[in-house]
């Protein structure tokens, strides 16, 4: 009885709930990175509208997209489902949000790769895993406008009612 209700107290921090929203995310996104990159763009460069990407670049393009939709759903009904703004609004700042953050991916994934020649799926997740706890933030503020004197009111409540 206790174990429960001490893992029911954890899931109850908001924190704790982003994180296993955004390891969800990750799962995907890696996987579907892996995948891929191993078994479905077997070549090393593709010509998409006139331009060439690395299979890594187009790997993380699709797979990034997929994890980027699993974390949104997950965020907003679990993590941040106090939020009143609209379900179109959150999702069109979450994805802006994700744009910015498939760039720096991009970015950091390049550098790994290229310039410190790291394996690129391991360079996929240590890109991903270094611009985490930005990702938090930016979506709490930011995609969900949850403030800091929400946050404390919310708490406030809650310890109220105990």
């Amino acid at each position: 009885m206790a174990k429960q209700s001490t893992a029911k107290k954890i899931f109850q921090n908001q924190v704790v709930r982003f994180i296993f929203s955004a390891g969800m995310g990750f799962v995907v996104d890696i996987g579907a990175f892996y995948m891929l990159y191993h078994k479905f763009l077997e070549q090393p460069k593709y010509t998409v509208f006139n331009y060439s990407f690395d299979n890594y670049t187009l790997s993380l393009a699709i797979s990034f997209f997929l994890g980027v939709v699993v974390n949104f759903l997950i965020t907003k009904f679990i993590v941040f489902s106090e939020s009143k703004s609209s379900p179109a609004k959150q999702f069109f700042r979450f994805v802006g949000v994700a744009i910015v953050g498939f760039f720096a991916n991009l970015t950091l994934l390049d550098v790994f790769v290229r310039s410190l020649h790291m394996y690129p799926p391991v360079a996929r997740i240590t890109a991903a895993l270094s611009l985490f706890f930005a990702s938090f933030f930016i979506h709490k503020f930011f995609s969900f406008s949850l403030s800091l004197r929400h946050q404390h009111a919310a708490g406030a409540d809650s310890e109220a009612s105990n």
